[in-house]
């Protein structure tokens, strides 16, 4: 270990980083920024006399990147470990490789009250510490399941039901202490606040405690409460560990967070509110003792919190990965594996990072580093925004890439009068850290939003080296266009757009007007099915043209439309999933259109086809003769006509469009057509499955062949007069089943055994039929009687 070497503390957060380090430096005795320091985003109190750093993690990573012996530290201290960021995660990973390559003097301590020890140290091949600390005693309380069935299911329900009552319920129960609530985010933040706005006594005040407060507002809600006045804080995670609130005696936990999730499939990250771990809950609770005796208010019940997971997945696991994909092509690891990972990052997030990466040019495709990669990670910031930077630094547009990048790493500036979410044009907020003013009627800016982003923009302009010069809210489109290539959008639905890869997101036109045709998204909400766009400007056709031309392709498209019931030949101008260009073609392809046309009537499904009697008996006469000869016949099913649409019918679709053209066709003949033998076959299926047959009267009655296992020939019984025997079909093997009719068309038997039938059956019949058809002739002897159609004068008979 190096003589006099520093130690690096890592916290998961700014506020954490500071008031670690004040509290350490109060207990030195001394001022932050002599013994201990600390250095965060945009911020930095540490002297030559430092000895200790607390830093966010981040922090570490650039100091490793800058030089990766980390000489003069002596140790590393990876503080709330537990939470397992995606930097926490990348640093300890980059740390160990210094350490067994650079640096085997280096000490490494990872720390948290919540900690998975055992498997850290087993992991580590490292002792395991243990410290009982000082703890005061917490009586932890749950609600009763009625009253949590009665808030409902949904967080922003069930918080905003639950968190006031309980508030006022904390302060009379405990008439002394203060009270630390925890929420997952500024919205639920707001909404209690206004709950609870009016109906507390003068002596209690209210504090937010979030990361993007001023420094002065989060000091003073952790401050002790003036004597004679209580305060009650509401936080977000950032308030779980490594901070104490001096006062605070009952913690109420919402029992949410929210955490980033990414989602491979569509690219796409959203922040989700899910319920907090065993392990998140207990360092909640854990708050209400650190200066003495407390109490935890649960707002969910006993078996919630059983069902509830030790811990959340890590952020490595289900965050965006790009930042720690540009990390290791700057360490020079290509292959992660190379690295010792708790949880190695997966295969496919990683892999869609190193796309985006090589998009934004800051690698190449074999892995390495490009000089823009570098600068990008000189600039601090995401890939995307530091991309965003220097290419809109080149397109003459720096001052206000650097605006607007500050402003995508901030929480929203503005905020609307009432519950409604805020507007989602950027050029809003441009123009809002322009003026310092509404921007519209109705939206209020955040003055320490406001503050922070306009030092963030100071400093990157330093870094990227642009001068300060007016901002231009009407490029916030096109310079968000270049940090989220993969999130332009052209409008599709008055209430929706369609992204450059196809997914669609809600993004309604009342705000940027009907005519605006496209976006360029920064920010994304909800979830991977239904997004919503919460940050986004338009942009101009000729931008896109003009900075996205070598990922413009020119097609030519020939496809089936549905609704038109024809098929359309376009000849298109993409960018991805979106349409800069759409004209006719005036001479597609012949091949494309048929080929088109069959993909459409394959959707349609063969019952849509022109099926005219005389072909629809055909197809049942074809049906016939393959149940009867599978082997010799083709199937005609619905099923197989579909699976066969092309041998059948392609070649009858030359040069047509659309269905009305098709339903001309004449498909007996398509039929016909096909059989495989030819004009013989055709022959044959007149010889085997007649569609006619001629009865002793001369007329030619048609067969029924709709049921292939049993054909009918349906004739009245006096046509058949002198007809001995059952007509046979396919060659003499199968009797057709007769329907005998009446006069009147109506059956009066059915039998496969005529010669039966005039045996026996036939002078039932004689006799009823005689009665009701008097007029017509019923011999009785029907084998020598001569046939006849009408009635007996008709014939000539008396």
């Amino acid at each position: 270990m190096p003589p006099n070497g520093r130690i690096i503390v890592l916290e998961p957060r700014r506020l954490a980083a500071r008031a670690a380090a004040a509290r350490m430096a109060q207990l030195l005795g001394e001022p932050v920024g002599h013994t201990v320091g600390y250095r965060v985003r945009l911020e930095s109190r540490i002297s030559a006399k430092t000895r200790i750093e607390v830093a966010t993690e981040v922090i570490l990573t650039r100091m490793l990147q800058d030089d990766p012996a980390l000489e003069g530290v002596a140790a590393v201290l990876f503080d709330e470990f537990h939470e397992r960021s995606v930097q926490a995660d990348l640093g300890l990973a980059l740390a160990l490789d210094a350490q067994a390559v650079l640096r085997p003097d280096l000490r490494i301590l990872i720390m948290s009250a919540t900690l998975e020890a055992e498997r850290l140290g087993t992991w580590l091949g490292a002792p395991v510490v243990r410290s009982a600390g000082l703890q005061h005693p917490v009586s932890t309380h749950y609600l009763p399941p009625s009253r949590v069935a009665a808030a409902g299911n949904r967080p922003t329900e069930r918080l905003t039901a639950l968190v006031p009552t309980a508030i006022r319920e904390a302060l009379t129960q405990h008439p002394s202490g203060d009270v630390l609530v925890f929420l997952p985010g500024l919205a639920d933040q707001r909404r209690v606040a206004e709950r609870l706005s009016g109906t507390l006594a003068a002596t209690i005040d209210i504090h937010v405690l979030h990361g993007e407060l001023p420094a002065v507002q989060q000091d003073a809600a952790l401050r002790p409460a003036p004597a004679g006045r209580r305060k009650i804080v509401l936080a977000t995670s950032i308030a779980e560990t490594s901070l104490t609130i001096e006062g605070v005696r009952v913690v109420i936990d919402g029992g949410y967070a929210r955490v980033p999730h990414f989602e491979p499939r569509t690219g796409l990250s959203t922040l989700q509110t899910v319920p907090v771990s065993q392990a998140a809950a207990d360092q909640r609770r854990g708050r209400a003792g650190r200066l003495g005796p407390g109490t935890c208010m649960r707002l969910w019940t006993e078996a919630e919190q059983a069902e509830r997971p030790a811990h959340l997945p890590p952020e490595i696991l289900t965050a965006d990965l790009s930042s720690l994909a540009l990390e290791l092509a700057l360490w020079g690891t290509y292959d992660p594996a190379a690295l010792r990972w708790l949880d190695a990052p997966p295969t496919a997030a990683l892999a869609q990072a190193r796309d985006l990466l090589v998009r934004l040019g800051a690698i190449l495709s074999s892995g390495p580093p490009t000089p823009h990669g570098r600068a990008l990670a000189g600039l601090g910031l995401v890939p995307r925004l530091g991309h965003l930077v220097l290419r809109g630094k080149e397109a003459g547009h720096g001052p206000t890439a650097c605006a607007l990048a500050a402003l995508l790493t901030e929480r929203d500036l503005l905020r609307p009068a009432d519950s409604a979410p805020a507007p989602p044009d950027l050029r809003l907020r441009l123009e809002a850290l322009m003026t310092g003013r509404p921007p519209l009627p109705g939206l209020i800016p955040d003055n320490g939003a406001l503050y922070r982003v306009r030092e963030a923009a100071a400093v990157l302009r330093n870094r990227a080296a642009v001068p300060n010069s007016p901002l231009e809210p009407d490029a916030a489109g096109l310079l968000t266009a270049l940090a989220y290539p993969d999130r332009l959008a052209q409008r599709e639905t008055p209430e929706r757009v369609r992204l450059v890869t196809g997914q669609r997101a809600i993004l309604p036109a009342e705000h940027f007007g009907q005519e605006t045709m496209f976006f360029a998204v920064a920010h994304l909400d909800g979830n991977a099915a239904a997004p919503r766009a919460v940050l986004a400007a338009p942009l101009e056709r000729a931008e896109l043209e003009q900075h996205f031309a070598d990922l413009i392709t020119t097609q030519e498209e020939v496809r089936w439309d549905d609704p038109a019931g024809r098929v359309v030949a376009r000849r298109l101008r993409r960018l991805g999933a979106l349409v800069l260009a759409d004209q006719p073609l005036p001479q597609p392809d012949p091949v494309a259109m048929a080929t088109a046309l069959l993909r459409g009537l394959r959707s349609l499904g063969i019952g849509r086809l022109p099926w005219s009697e005389s072909a629809q008996h055909l197809r049942e006469r074809l049906a016939f003769l393959h149940q009867a000869t599978p082997t010799e016949w083709p199937a005609v099913s619905d099923t197989a006509l579909l699976q066969q649409l092309p041998e059948w019918l392609g070649p009858y679709l030359t040069n047509l469009r659309s269905l009305a053209e098709v339903n001309r066709l004449d498909l007996s003949e398509a039929l016909l057509n096909w059989l495989p033998g030819g004009w013989a076959q055709r022959q044959e299926l007149d010889r085997l499955a007649p569609a006619h047959l001629e009865v002793p009267t001369g007329s030619r009655i048609r067969v029924d062949y709709s049921d292939p296992t049993t054909p009918v020939l349906a004739v009245r019984l006096q046509e058949v007069f002198g007809l001995l025997d059952t007509p046979r079909v396919a060659g003499g093997q199968i009797p057709l089943t007769m329907h005998l009719l009446s006069p009147g068309h109506r059956p009066v038997q059915v039998t496969r055994d005529l010669r039966s039938f005039w045996a026996t059956g036939y002078f039932e019949v004689r006799k009823d039929m005689r009665g009701r058809y008097p007029k017509h002739y019923w011999p009785d002897n029907p084998l020598e009687a001569e046939p006849m159609r009408g009635t007996r004068r008709q014939n000539g008979l008396k």
